[in-house]
């Protein structure tokens, strides 16, 4: 890796594109620590800890603080961040399946494709405008004057925040080293990991025995090390599905007879299976710490202690019934990763693609066969995928449960890092591939 971007900066466009996408990256931080107008900080920290309470707790906000770099607990103009191009991206990408319009307009290409983002954009800046009218009024006690002018400057500030890292985003896909969006959300979580090292040199290291505080500090670079790895097998895996080609005959000549395969990735569905069953198991706890000020009470607010991952692996008696709702969580893993790969991977469209082009799998007929055979072939390696996708999420609630450690970057997040991470050093490589072959042909 850093003998990728040491060669990288030798060659002046890449290093420009590096630098650019550095410089963005410098707003973003500066953008997530100016405050909304009229903010009071005490009365923000202390709705927080009190008025969310068991939300918080449970990483429900957390994760979004973590994936907005902050920006939610400070209530900056970047608080909402790009969570609403991320939740509009995943709604067109689910429209596509269901909408032929759409689906038509993926099929057509560069033009169609140009179309797709512009729907999405528009789309970010209505999510945005809701979600911040929602904070807004969510949250109104942190204001010191709560009045018109204060709403509308804030869901201004909000909503406009929201739109100015989206164009950052395109920015650094077209002017820097691509994935933009991804690059964007990768720092806001890499910008949290000073934060959570401290936590951790503050509750297993300072203070100790230096034997102690040695044999803390290997444990948790080494179960890092471990998570970091069997994320980066987990996103590079692939089952090869070898496809041949008959030959046939172009005028005098015999063509075709090649060999191909079809890439199926064993993590078909990314992060996508997590981010959808912490949403929905969190849900419930959200919706209450908003409607309700005191809280929940009663037989509701033990149910919701369930839906909480601050209760969950908690080896004692009084809380270890709390870890069943780990469980739901799991089978819901499990679903979305079916779900999710069920959208966006068509195995009878597959099929018939290759029964148009003349190819098939070897040993299997062309058709339903050759549909079945991917079917069963996807459905084995996505519960494969979905079983690693279960050991990297679970493994930092077993940990906080049982040495009582909190941190705010998951399983969840060390898979966007590691993807993103591995995806930007493949774009920067392509770009130094494509240089060399220009150099090449111009002499």
């Amino acid at each position: 890796m850093l003998q990728t971007i040491k060669n990288a900066l030798k060659v002046k466009e890449i290093r420009k594109r590096l630098l650019f996408t550095l410089a963005m990256l410098v707003v973003i931080r500066i953008g997530s620590q100016i405050p909304l107008p009229g903010i009071d900080q005490a009365q923000l920290e202390e709705i927080l800890n009190k008025t969310l309470g068991a939300a918080r707790d449970s990483g429900a906000f957390g994760f979004f603080d973590a994936i907005t770099g902050g920006s939610f607990t400070s209530m900056s103009i970047l608080a909402l961040n790009i969570n609403p191009y991320i939740t509009s991206s995943i709604i067109m990408q689910l429209l596509t399946i269901a909408i032929p319009k759409l689906e038509e307009m993926q099929r057509d290409g560069e033009e169609g494709r140009k179309k797709i983002v512009t729907i999405t954009r528009y789309l970010t800046v209505g999510l945005a405008l809701v979600q911040s009218i929602a904070m807004v009024f969510g949250f109104r006690g942190i204001f010191t004057e709560f009045n018109a002018f204060t709403v509308i400057t804030c869901i201004a500030a909000l909503t406009a925040g929201s739109a100015f890292l989206m164009w950052i985003g395109e920015q650094i896909t077209e002017y820097g080293v691509g994935n933009g969006i991804s690059i964007v959300l990768t720092i806001n979580i890499i910008s949290r990991l000073p934060q959570d090292i401290g936590g951790l040199y503050e509750k297993f290291i300072k203070g100790k025995a230096p034997a102690t505080a040695i044999l803390a500090a290997l444990i948790i670079i080494a179960v890092f090390i471990a998570m970091v790895v069997l994320v980066i097998i987990l996103n590079d895996a692939v089952r090869s599905i070898p496809v041949q080609y008959a030959k046939k005959m172009q005028g005098h000549k015999m063509v075709g007879g090649s060999s191909s395969n079809i890439p199926l990735k064993v993590n078909t569905s990314g992060v996508i299976p997590i981010i959808f069953a912490q949403s929905l198991i969190t849900l419930p706890i959200l919706i209450t710490s908003f409607v309700s000020k005191n809280g929940a009470t009663g037989v509701w607010a033990e149910i919701l202690k369930y839906f909480s991952s601050n209760n969950w692996c908690r080896f004692n008696a009084a809380q270890i019934r709390y870890s069943a709702g780990l469980l739901v969580y799991i089978a819901l893993v499990i679903f979305f990763a079916y779900f999710y790969t069920s959208i966006t991977f068509n195995p009878l469209l597959v099929s018939d693609n290759l029964k148009r082009q003349g190819g098939f799998i070897p040993g299997i007929r062309p058709g339903k066969p050759t549909s079945d055979y991917l079917n069963n072939v996807l459905n084995y390696i996505v519960f494969i995928g979905a079983i690693g996708l279960i050991i990297v999420c679970v493994l930092p609630y077993i940990f906080s449960g049982v040495f009582n450690a909190e941190v705010s970057v998951t399983g969840t997040s060390l898979i966007i890092i590691v993807s993103v991470v591995l995806e930007t050093l493949k774009q920067i490589e392509s770009m130094m591939l494509v240089r060399n072959y220009k150099g090449f042909l111009e002499n």
